[in-house]
């Protein structure tokens, strides 16, 4: 059986090599390895570990006379995170590429995971926090009985180093900053390197078998494990969020005045017949831009602003323009949250063709819940 290192890497790639040292100390052999990393990341890797003649991954192999070609690592086996337009990120710093990063978890983790004659190993200890959190959540929805999500502890004086990347056969003194950063020189005989195994518990077996034909958003694999229970949905004002199942969303004050607004009128609609396929309560966008229930549903939510020191085009002055942007943002919040199969019954949707357009919420009145 095969094993592959898969980790997340940011602009310290010492961990990698310092992973593959301890690794190689329990006896445990990585037959190939793929860091899932940013644009500055993979710079990075490339100058510090696989410089022809200087990088430290060479380095270590030779060091400890390990044949290269036993491993395959190289620059195509670097997947640096890109937008929809190809564009390379430089960083995770925000939501949207955040979502990008925990894609690209997801889409890595299932396809090395598809074969059942390898073996993953999740690193977890490179990068921003958001990054290990990612991969950990990947690994916890399609890990197997064979994989292992791995962290390496290092010796805390040599950590922060550098110009430490593994303590070579040959010991040698390296500059190292105490706790007040002054500089002292430490033999690196002294580092040690302790490779933690962490226990996960995998959902793999939960999960439907057309939910394991392609990678899908985190959103829509938690739904599925929750399906058999119809879903309420809670609307929290003081808490500014929706919880819908076993998830989730925090929603600026304004969006959630207006989703409050509608789930309030479709909770409240009390015609006798079952809600299925049903726009009764549905309103034209005239009727709620003029209605004062959005700003009284705002002013109850706490850390909210006065309206009246909105700019023309907040949730006091909504107008045609801005309500379709609040309800597309709306839609995206709960899509990233609650994913696409929730999108059908929670979304602010419209029905009809203009001018006769109307708006409402799916979702069957009784499963609706608001509260302070």
């Amino acid at each position: 059986m095969k094993n592959i290192l898969l980790a997340v890497c940011g602009l310290s790639p010492q961990v990698i090599t310092e992973a593959l040292y301890a690794l190689m100390h329990e006896g445990r052999k990585i037959h190939a390895i793929h860091l899932i990393t940013t644009r500055r990341g993979r710079d990075c890797v490339l100058t510090d570990l696989l410089a022809p003649t200087t990088g430290k991954y060479y380095s270590l192999l030779a060091d400890y006379e390990i044949d290269h070609a036993t491993i395959n690592f190289h620059g195509g086996n670097l997947h640096v995170l890109h937008d929809s337009s190809g564009r390379e990120l430089d960083d995770i710093i925000s939501p949207e590429d955040n979502e990008i990063l925990m894609q690209a978890c997801l889409d890595h983790t299932f396809h090395f995971t598809s074969r059942p004659d390898n073996a993953v190993f999740f690193l977890v200890a490179g990068g921003r926090k958001t990054m290990t959190s990612c991969l950990t959540l990947a690994a916890q929805l399609y890990g197997r009985q064979q994989d292992r999500i791995f962290h390496v502890l290092v010796s805390p004086e040599f950590e922060n180093s550098r110009e430490f990347f593994y303590p070579p056969r040959q010991s040698i003194a390296l500059e190292l900053r105490d706790n007040q950063g002054q500089p002292f020189w430490k033999e690196s005989r002294f580092a040690r390197i302790h490779l933690i195994s962490i226990p996960f518990v995998s959902v793999r077996e939960q999960l439907c078998q057309d939910l394991l034909d392609r990678p899908l958003p985190p959103a829509d694999l938690m739904q599925s494990l929750v399906r058999e229970t119809p879903q309420i949905l809670t609307v929290s004002l003081a808490e500014g969020k929706l919880v819908y199942g076993l998830r989730e969303l925090d929603l600026d004050p304004t969006r959630l005045a207006l989703y409050a607004f509608f789930a309030e009128r479709k909770q409240n609609c009390r015609l006798s017949a079952p809600c299925t396929n049903c726009s009764a309560c549905f309103l034209e966008a005239a009727t709620v831009i003029d209605d004062k229930g959005i700003a009284r549903f705002y002013e109850r939510i706490p850390g909210s602003r006065l309206l009246g020191e909105m700019s023309d085009s907040g949730i006091g002055n909504l107008n045609k323009e801005n309500f379709q942007s609040y309800k597309s943002k709306i839609k995206r919040d709960i899509l990233t949250a609650f994913g696409q199969s929730a999108v059908f019954e929670l979304e602010i949707a419209s029905i009809g063709t203009r001018p006769d357009t109307t708006y409402g919420i799916r979702l069957d009145r009784n499963r609706i819940r608001i509260k302070e």
